[in-house]
């Protein structure tokens, strides 16, 4: 029988260790963010609507994003057993240079409306932690306010070929003058995606007020504060910011880009140039025997055209093709350290990461985005060590299973032949 006793106050004390309380409440708040998911919560407390719809949402259905994000949590990890991995190292060489971790900040465009800080955030955010930013063409800090943010750092450019050609090669001109290694050609944008959330919110720049948007933005006044007692914004390319976000996007896209486009932009580029928006097999060849450095499997975060091919599906067929001639990277739907890792393990050298940044800048600007990148950080290390690796080089495809939902149609049919031929 147990012994019973009447509690002793001292060794209760001992088993109660109260948390100390936090004053500040942008760091309380951070501090309870465990997951990119918490950033996210978080974010849609503190934004309007509008804005924060812009950063979450996806084209039409949003099903492309949605699979995505599947696609990552449908993984199945293989770890080896008695292989101690008390020390990790996550850095990895990409496009010629170092980064500690192996994500890097993805281009975003209208970056200040999520929140002020904007890319000046996200660039000193990445020099800190000693990761690659990419500046969007759409981006609402300069070339030289990026650089300025991350003057010792890794910066790439994200590019648009626009209508208005000169303007497009003007900013790949001082983007290398700045001293931007990397230039990520975007090409899957030649018109704009159909945005319906956007376009319910009358999400436009300036932003369209309506009953609804006023109501929305009554419990969230620090974010009018900061909108309205900081800088206009300013594009990085255009002159003219009326309109909706797709009436913006459909007046600088050209829906007539092509390979000589790439050809005019590989001659006037002095660094390394990357294909972002990559969706098939036959383009990452053809790619490649163009002489491009590396290659973005991407469907815009699914913001684009939707029911589009899964970037992370498509990743080992890529790397099996081409990996061993040019750099294979992949983004849209990572949203966990875990993601990245499998990611490494099926080949990519190198991940992108969009809306998990935006979270962190929403709910905290640039602590908010230090947070976002710890969080992955701490995911990584503990996924590789629980795998059993020490080092980004130990993952292989046999420490990861795709577990797939989606089977196309005729794989399903020689499914069935195959079956029948058993019996």
């Amino acid at each position: 029988m147990t012994k019973r006793q009447l509690p002793v106050p001292a060794e209760m004390l001992e088993l109660m260790q109260f948390k100390k309380f936090e004053l500040n409440g942008k760091k309380r708040r951070l501090q309870s963010a465990l997951t990119i998911a918490d950033l996210r919560t978080i974010a849609k407390r503190r934004t309007p609507k509008a804005a924060f719809d812009y950063t979450d949402g996806a084209a039409e259905g949003e099903l492309s994003l949605t699979r995505a994000r599947q696609a990552f949590e449908d993984v199945e990890f293989h770890p080896s057993i008695l292989r101690p991995a008390e020390h990790v190292d996550t850095s990895v060489e990409i496009l010629g240079g170092p980064s500690a971790l192996p994500f890097g900040i993805a281009p975003t465009g209208f970056t200040r409306l999520m929140q002020t800080e904007g890319e000046v955030a996200g660039a000193s955010a990445a020099a800190a932690a000693g990761i690659p930013f990419t500046l969007s063409t759409l981006g609402t800090t300069s070339i030289e306010g990026v650089k300025a943010a991350n003057p010792n750092g890794r910066n790439w450019f994200q590019l648009y070929v626009m209508r208005q050609r000169e303007i497009s090669y003007e900013l790949a001109r001082r983007a290398g003058e700045a001293g931007f290694d990397t230039l990520m050609f975007t090409v899957d944008t030649p018109v704009a995606g159909a945005r319906l959330r956007d376009k319910r919110n009358g999400f436009s720049i300036p932003p369209q007020l309506s009953i609804g948007t006023i109501l929305n933005a009554v419990p969230r006044p620090w974010w009018w504060v900061d909108f309205l007692t900081t800088p206009k914004l300013e594009f990085a390319s255009l002159t003219d910011t009326g309109g909706t976000v797709g009436d913006l996007l459909n007046a600088a896209m050209d829906p007539t880009i092509s390979y000589d486009d790439l050809a005019v932009i590989r001659d006037l580029w002095p660094g390394k140039i990357v294909i972002k928006g990559v969706q098939n097999v036959e383009d990452s060849v053809r790619l490649v025997d163009l002489g491009v450095d590396g290659i973005i499997l991407s469907n815009h975060g699914g913001r684009q055209l939707d029911r589009a091919p899964i970037p992370f599906h498509l990743l080992p067929q890529v790397v099996r093709e081409v990996g061993r001639d040019a750099t294979i990277m992949v983004d849209t739907g990572i949203m966990n350290g875990a993601d990245i890792v499998a990611s490494i393990a099926l080949g990519a050298k190198f991940t992108l990461i969009g809306r998990a940044y935006l979270y962190g800048l929403m709910a905290g600007g640039r602590d908010g985005v230090d947070r976002a990148i710890a969080i992955l950080r701490d995911e990584i290390e503990r996924t590789m060590r629980l795998l059993g690796v020490s080092n980004l080089g130990e993952l292989e495809p046999r420490h990861v299973t795709q577990l797939t939902r989606l089977v196309p149609v005729a794989a399903q049919a020689d499914q069935r032949v195959e079956a029948q031929g058993r019996y």
